[in-house]
């Protein structure tokens, strides 16, 4: 039976959705074409008649990945700064965010893989960081667009950061102290207000 042009494309679209779930969840080297096209409820042979490589479908999947993450933050966004960067710290640094890698922040669970991978993954996660510095950069204190960008930048740092190590320790309690930590540093030295 052949696939319709409109049933291929969305096969595609479900490849991508599933790569960006089982990429954050299981880094990229964590996941064979075998079991993401079984995820997508694909056979594995139809994986190259929508992308050329398992690279390029890292890219697009981490590229999509950040976009629906940054949406999020926009979202959080709306509201005035101080409530905004206290919705968006509360959110990020909460237990359901640290436990949730496959439907989290990208730039957390997809870093280390992205710095090994090389360029053609940098530069999507790059301008996903961008889109995330442009959310916060409203956000955050300074006195004009320079000191704001870098107070948005260590914002940025600080909440990944500790989020990383929240999910990389063994101990509950640690990983709670880390993020609850970093989330009085930021409300205290960075919010608006």
């Amino acid at each position: 039976m052949k696939v319709t042009r409109a049933q291929a494309e969305a096969n595609r679209e479900r490849i991508v959705d599933v790569a960006g779930e089982l990429f954050r969840e299981k880094g990229f080297d964590g996941i064979g074409l075998n079991e993401l096209m079984q995820a997508a409820g694909l056979t594995r042979g139809g994986f190259y008649g929508h992308f050329e490589s398992k690279d390029e479908l890292a890219s697009l999947a981490c590229e999509r990945a950040l976009a629906a993450n940054n949406h999020y933050w926009e979202e959080l966004a709306a509201k005035p700064p101080a409530e905004a960067l206290q919705a968006l710290v509360g959110f990020y640094l909460s237990d359901q965010h640290c436990q949730h890698m496959a439907h989290g922040c990208a730039m957390a669970a997809l870093a280390g893989d992205v710095a090994r991978a090389g360029p053609a993954l940098q530069g999507p996660f790059e301008a996903g960081v961008e889109n995330f510095l442009q959310v916060l950069e409203p956000l955050v204190r300074g006195q004009g667009p320079a000191e704001r960008r870098e107070q948005a930048l260590a914002t940025l740092s600080q909440l990944v950061g500790a989020l990383v190590l929240a999910r990389a320790v063994q101990s509950p309690e640690l990983s709670k102290d880390l993020r609850a930590a970093a989330g009085a540093v930021v409300m205290r030295e960075r919010a608006v207000g």
